[in-house]
């Protein structure tokens, strides 16, 4: 049901990505390419991992993609999951549950203490999924990001 992707899965993964950021009332944002994806799972030093949740049949249905993260005050890494997706007719199956729990198995099996991902505040439905098993808001954060005309021009 859940196995780590291979270059020729990704098509169907940036097919998903979109689905997901027009879920997300976001796809106009997408600019990642499948030619970006290939290089940054696949390439000769991946930075990002995925994982695909597929039916008896084969059928991909969902993802998981991933990357390291690092905590100075534990030591050790951790996953950061970027995107949890499962598609709206498969949803209700265990597939984003079989996906947590592959990622939660890494994490035990490498020593890694933490994993951490973010949830859009209106999305209820996925925020009731983590907490039943277990998740729990890091309410004391608030996550910052700079992008485009802000990014470079403090880098610049």
């Amino acid at each position: 049901m859940i196995r780590t992707a291979v270059v020729d899965d990704v098509p169907v993964l940036h097919a998903m990505i979109r689905e997901l950021a027009e879920y997300e009332k976001a796809l106009d944002e997408v600019r990642a390419s499948e030619e970006q994806l290939r290089e940054a799972l696949f390439g000769e030093r991946p930075a990002a991992f995925a994982h695909i949740a597929e039916t008896d049949e084969g059928e991909a249905v969902g993802f998981a993609l991933w990357f390291l993260n690092f905590s100075t005050w534990r030591g050790v890494h951790g996953i950061y999951l970027e995107d949890l997706y499962v598609r709206p007719g498969k949803r209700g199956g265990g597939y984003g549950k079989a996906l947590l729990r592959e990622l939660a198995r890494i994490c035990v099996a490498r020593g890694y203490e933490r994993l951490e991902w973010s949830v859009l505040d209106w999305n209820a439905p996925s925020i009731d999924f983590y907490r039943s098993l277990g998740a729990r808001p890091q309410e004391e954060w608030t996550v910052y990001r700079l992008t485009d005309e802000a990014l470079v021009a403090l880098g610049s």
